[in-house]
């Protein structure tokens, strides 16, 4: 009986801990993608089932081009992202020890306690035409007028990589730390240079963090609203823009809700093709 009772209440308290977690998961995830699928199936005029809001977005150019343009620019900006980020998650997880390792992890999470906004409008600052960089240009000579670097790809580009930075460092960091340095000093004890050591050891052992800070960046970049439509202005064509057309400028609630589902289904398709083609699993590089 003391047996049974302990059970029940182990039960008893796993439930209680795990309310918390299903209720938000069924009132802010489910439910409300739930109330998505009714609107965009739904006929506003005479409330007939129709699937005519996802045929507009195959139909009307604008909108798939839009996705492609997003799409393949979200994948573009991932890969700038690790490219940037493995190097410095490599320093900080093989090359610092002790305090500074700390330090410089610290340094890297303190420019994302300020909210996305106010470090867009930063960067907003510094590239339009009578910001510090246009300044300098003119001061140096380099230009012979103010320069605007805003409202361009290579500016959304820019605030893509700056804004997800840290959520490709920290799963690379976390992989790279469980990496013994005794494999490492084996590879160039074997005669194998920098290139080969990273090539067989690093990259193979990193790959679940390159997976994950992958998918988390792309899916961060491809559901991004303010830096593209700040830093590339009014002609940024971003997927993200033509949601928020459809549901606050146009009151088009069915039309929104195709979008955002159709966002939701075929971002989850590129990162399934992706997890296929690395050959890797969502479980495994998510555990």
């Amino acid at each position: 009986m003391g047996n049974l009772g302990a059970n029940a209440r182990l039960k008893l308290g796993l439930w209680l801990l795990l309310m918390p977690l299903g209720l938000w998961l069924l009132l802010l995830i489910i439910l409300p993608h739930f109330e998505l699928l009714i609107f965009s199936i739904t006929d506003p005029e005479d409330g007939a089932f129709t699937f005519e809001f996802y045929f507009e977005f195959f139909t009307e150019p604008l909108y798939w081009r839009t996705f492609l343009r997003t799409a393949v620019m979200s994948i573009l900006a991932t890969i700038l992202t690790l490219i940037i980020a493995f190097p410095v998650a490599f320093y900080i997880a093989k090359m610092l020890k002790g305090r500074s390792k700390g330090i410089v992890f610290a340094m890297c999470l303190i420019p994302f306690w300020v909210s996305e906004l106010v470090r867009t409008f930063g960067w907003m600052i510094l590239l339009r035409e009578s910001g510090v960089i246009s300044n300098f240009l003119q001061w140096s000579g380099l230009a012979a007028g103010p320069v605007e670097l805003l409202y361009t790809d290579a500016t959304i580009m820019l605030g893509l990589v700056y804004s997800s930075m840290l959520f490709m460092v920290v799963p690379l960091v976390s992989t790279l730390d469980s990496l013994d340095d005794s494999y490492i000093e084996a590879g160039y004890d074997l005669g194998g240079t920098n290139w080969n050591v990273i090539r067989e050891i690093v990259i193979p052992h990193a790959i679940p963090g390159i997976v994950s800070g992958c998918i988390i960046v792309f899916m961060l970049s491809l559901g991004n609203y303010l830096t593209p439509v700040l830093l590339g202005g009014k002609d940024s064509l971003w997927f993200t823009e033509q949601i928020y057309t459809q549901f606050i400028t146009r009151f088009n609630w069915e039309q929104g809700s195709a979008f955002g589902l159709l966002l939701l289904v075929l971002s989850s398709l590129i990162v399934w093709l992706g997890l296929k083609a690395s050959g890797q699993s969502f479980t495994k590089t998510m555990g």
